[in-house]
C-alpha cells in the first residue's frame, strides 16, 4: 500500500504505527533555524521527526516539538520521534545512559524509535541488548538499526530476542539497495531512507526532470514518490518552509510501473555517505 497523505502510517512488526513520511535534521545546527524548521513541519502536517545524538541538535528539536505542539494543539502521542545512539556509546550500560541523555535533551518522556546509528564491529550486539531492555521496560515504542547490511542484520538476529523493527539506510535512485530491501521485507523489517535526494545530486537529472514535467512535479518530488511506492519510509531534510511544504506534496500523483523501472535503472550502487563495511568513526 502506498501512502495516501502526510499522516499515513506503516505498521511495524510490533504493531506500532510509523508515518511513511517525515523530516530529517542531519547537519542542522542548534538555533532558531532548526526550531523553526521542526515547528513549521509540524504545522504543515508532518508527524515524524528524525534526529540523532551525533547531530548535536536534540535540544533544538525538542524545543521545535514543544512549540509545534503548542501552536497546532496536537498531542505528543500524535508525533513519531526518532533518535540514534552514537558509536562511542555502544555498549550495554552506555547505550541505556545515552538513551536517557537523548530524552533529557529532547525534553521528552519517551522516544517512538531508537536506532543503533552504525554497525560498529564487536559493539552493536551489546547495544542491541540495551535497546531490547529499553523496549521491554516500555521506555521506547520501537527499536531498530541504521546502516546495517544484510550480514550485519543476520549476525544481530542470531542472538537477538527481538528483531529490529526498522533499518534506516542510505537509499536513493543511485543506490537502490534491492537485495537489502528484499531481505528486510522477508523479515518484516521496515526500510527507511536517509539522504533520499542524494544531497541534491540528482535534482538536475534528465530522466527525473522528464518524469516530473509530466506531472508538474520537481525531480525531488518524483524521487520521494518513488520511495513511497517502493514501500520505503522517507525523511528528507530541509530547513526552508517552502521546501518542507514542497517535499510533502507527493500524494496527489502516482508513477507508472514503467516510470518506476526507469528510476530503478539509474542505480550505480553509488553512495554519498560511508559504506557500512568500511567506516572509521
Amino acid at each position: 500500500m502506498t501512502a495516501k497523505n502526510l499522516q499515513d502510517t506503516t505498521t511495524l512488526h510490533n504493531g506500532v504505527k510509523m508515518p511513511w513520511f517525515g523530516i530529517g535534521v542531519f547537519k542542522v545546527e542548534e538555533g532558531p533555524e532548526l526550531v523553526h524548521a521542526v515547528k513549521t513541519a509540524i504545522q504543515y502536517g508532518y508527524r515524524s521527526i528524525d534526529t540523532a545524538a551525533i547531530y548535536e541538535n536534540e535540544a533544538g528539536v525538542g524545543q521545535g516539538i514543544r512549540e509545534g505542539i503548542k501552536e497546532t494543539g496536537i498531542s505528543r502521542e500524535e508525533l513519531f520521534v526518532t533518535s540514534k545512539v552514537w558509536n562511542s556509546d555502544l555498549g550495554y550500560e552506555s547505550t541505556i545512559k545515552a538513551y536517557g541523555a537523548s530524552l533529557n535533551k529532547l525534553g521528552l518522556e519517551y522516544l517512538d524509535l531508537y536506532l543503533i546509528h552504525w554497525p560498529v564491529e564487536g559493539k552493536y550486539k551489546e547495544a542491541w541488548r540495551a535497546l531490547e531492555t529499553l523496549y521491554k521496560e516500555g521506555r521506547v515504542k520501537a527499536i531498530g538499526v541504521s546502516n546495517f547490511h544484510i550480514h550485519h542484520l543476520e549476525d544481530l538476529m542470531e542472538d537477538a530476542e527481538i528483531k529490529p523493527m526498522v533499518n534506516q539506510v542510505e537509499y536513493h535512485p543511485r543506490l537502490t539497495q534491492k537485495d537489502l530491501k528484499a531481505f528486510c521485507r522477508e523479515y518484516g523489517i521496515q526500510l527507511e531512507a536517509w539522504s533520499p535526494l542524494m544531497q541534491g545530486q540528482l535534482l538536475d537529472h534528465q530522466v527525473l526532470k522528464e518524469i516530473g514535467n509530466k506531472y508538474g512535479k520537481s525531480p525531488a518530488q518524483v524521487i520521494l514518490r518513488w520511495d513511497l511506492q517502493n514501500g520505503v519510509v522517507t525523511i528528507p531534510k530541509s530547513t526552508k518552509a517552502h521546501r518542507i511544504a514542497e517535499n510533502a506534496q507527493v500524494f496527489d500523483f502516482a508513477l507508472t510501473k514503467e516510470e518506476m523501472e526507469r528510476i530503478d535503472g539509474l542505480n550505480q550502487n553509488k553512495r554519498v555517505g560511508p559504506d557500512p563495511d568500511n567506516f572509521d568513526f
